[in-house]
């Protein structure tokens, strides 16, 4: 089966973009997005030079539960930068959401608390809510891990969107938001 299709079969139509656009993507932007691909594995990711962006993540039902996300994870962790990913909202109806929260949780992953992302998807004109996760080898603050979310929306999530899909997505200030505020308030809470 081909790397799309596994991809496809296994994300949600709303998180999903289009064929043409991840294969332009790694034709013209081929120094920054990269596929990682096996025959029970396929993980899209971006690498910049402060940061990695898993931007999806796919591991075989017959390979799961046998360490192999954990390696994929454990290659992006061996770069030493910051690992940023959106997950879909925990839905306790549909038990694939909460093993993937879970096991981002065991490979040391946070909740990005103070970003918010919001976006309308292009595919059913709904509105999408992720949560952000990050991986922070060196203290990252959740400010920088925003600042690497808009840089990733603007290069990857929006590259192209009209010719792609007929329209665009909104502009990345509609989308992400950061409030100060809440990462204080973590952060104190953390201090205790």
């Amino acid at each position: 089966m081909h790397w799309y299709e596994k991809l496809n079969q296994y994300f949600p139509v709303e998180e999903m973009k289009s064929k043409e656009h991840m294969e332009s993507l790694l034709k013209e932007k081929s120094d920054i997005y990269h596929k990682d691909e096996g025959p029970l594995h396929v993980l899209m990711y971006v690498e910049s030079d402060e940061f990695v962006f898993i931007d999806y993540l796919f591991v075989s039902k017959d390979a799961r539960g046998q360490g192999l996300g954990h390696k994929l994870i454990e290659k992006l962790k061996a770069k030493n930068k910051p690992i940023i990913l959106e997950v879909e909202p925990v839905d306790y109806e549909d038990t694939d959401t909460e093993k993937r929260l879970r096991f981002y949780k065991r490979e040391g992953f946070e909740h990005a608390t103070s970003i918010g992302y919001r976006r309308r998807s292009l595919a059913t004109n709904e509105i999408n809510a992720m949560e952000i996760l990050y991986w922070a080898p060196n203290d990252e603050s959740e400010e920088q891990v925003y600042e690497a979310m808009k840089k990733t929306y603007e290069m990857i999530h929006t590259y192209n969107d009209e010719k792609f899909y007929g329209s665009s997505y909104q502009p990345v200030e509609e989308v992400l938001t950061y409030d100060e505020e809440q990462e204080k308030a973590v952060d104190m809470l953390e201090d205790i």
